[in-house]
């Protein structure tokens, strides 16, 4: 990654190794990029293209084969087609959205926080509201026909569509708010109900040195951070893995059980992170730096990304009873692949005794109407 930036109230945002331009619908002064653009129009919205001496993306429109082989296969979650939206153009704005966002999260980064509480510990900042609004404007621009569901706003749009906008403003609230690295903008679009486009801007440094990364996937295009595609770790043993999970707001069953499973995986890997933003986590999996990462009772605007970004770097996505995964669902395993099996077979009873105890794992969050083909 590259050097750090020292931000100010003025500067505009940059992505770490490899500048890439603003796209946000608002007027900025002041911005300069390190690199020649070229601007066109095509499908109704600007194109910025850089002329860089290093390789960039190409994206497809046909499956790519991993490079890292699975020791078992689990079902895909990707979506088998992105309909009648090309690659290209989607993933285009699925970028401009998240970092659109991130240019509010980074113009309030440094600055005192106005907090209010969803629950006891559960905060949410005017950050999270003004990011969230800043993406639903380039989404409704671009498409104003499609679904969204935003985790401040709720559902809006038309729910004959069969794309659904699952948007993070802020995944890692708690992180921002204490100035903490670990905190990102997350967009995610699904086409009848799986995975079709994401894009995740990660914010990393510290106060005073912040930074982002931009990881983005298209189903069947691969996973990108900052424009060199990625792959998950290779690493086939537990105790030569590093392992990610998380823990709700909600201290029940789950959450018990869930701090049992930290407890076993402490004591057999080289150890287990709570970072506190499923997107940078899964991200993470993706990137090859983790191996694996679950969590009870996330919501589809944590996942729908997250889960797209690891399939298409090599990994392995499940429920965590081992169960074919939907963005709907309220367990989450990811794994580099290769050690899926060995993780399920501690991870998956207990899940299992949590069902027969009555706890609830069914659907939850889909909204109503929506057309799947789940």
């Amino acid at each position: 990654m590259g050097k750090s930036l020292v931000f100010s109230s003025n500067i505009p945002l940059r992505l770490a190794h490899i500048p890439r331009p603003s796209f946000s619908p608002f007027n900025h002064t002041n911005q300069s990029f390190p690199q020649k653009l070229n601007v066109s129009w095509q499908y109704g919205y600007q194109r910025l293209h850089l002329f860089n001496e290093k390789s960039t993306r190409n994206l497809c429109t046909k499956a790519v084969l991993s490079e890292i082989p699975n020791q078992r296969q689990y079902p895909k979650v990707g979506a088998q087609s992105l309909g009648p939206i090309p690659p290209s153009q989607l993933i285009q704005v699925v970028e401009t959205a998240a970092k659109t966002g991130a240019e509010v999260v980074m113009e309030a980064v440094n600055k005192p926080r106005n907090i209010t509480y969803k629950g006891l510990t559960d905060l949410v900042t005017d950050t999270d509201k003004m990011s969230e609004a800043a993406i639903l404007e380039v989404v409704r621009k671009n498409f104003p026909d499609h679904l969204i569901l935003g985790e401040e706003g709720g559902i809006i749009g038309d729910a004959l569509s069969d794309y659904l906008w699952c948007i993070d403003p802020l995944d890692g609230t708690t992180n921002f708010a204490h100035g903490y690295p670990s905190f990102a903008v997350s967009v995610g679009v699904l086409f009848r109900g799986n995975p079709a486009a994401a894009a995740v801007v990660e914010f990393v440094g510290g106060p005073m040195a912040w930074n982002t990364r931009l990881f983005s996937a298209t189903a069947g295009g691969g996973a990108f951070c900052n424009g060199q595609r990625i792959h998950a770790s290779q690493t086939d043993q537990v105790e030569r893995s590093l392992l990610v999970t998380g823990f709700g707001y909600e201290h029940d069953d789950a959450w018990s059980t869930n701090i049992e499973l930290f407890k076993h995986f402490t004591d057999v890997s080289r150890g287990v992170r709570r970072l506190g933003a499923a997107a940078v986590d899964m991200c993470h999996v993706a990137l090859g730096i983790v191996e694996a990462y679950w969590e009870y009772r996330l919501k589809p605007w944590d996942m729908a990304a997250g889960v797209l970004m690891v399939e298409e770097a090599g990994g392995s996505v499940t429920r965590m009873d081992g169960g074919k995964f939907c963005v709907f669902d309220r367990s989450v395993l990811v794994s580099n692949g290769v050690l899926h099996s060995k993780l399920l077979e501690t991870i998956a009873p207990p899940t299992e005794k949590l069902k027969s105890k009555g706890i609830d794992f069914s659907l939850w969050y889909k909204p109503e109407n929506y057309q799947t083909d789940l």
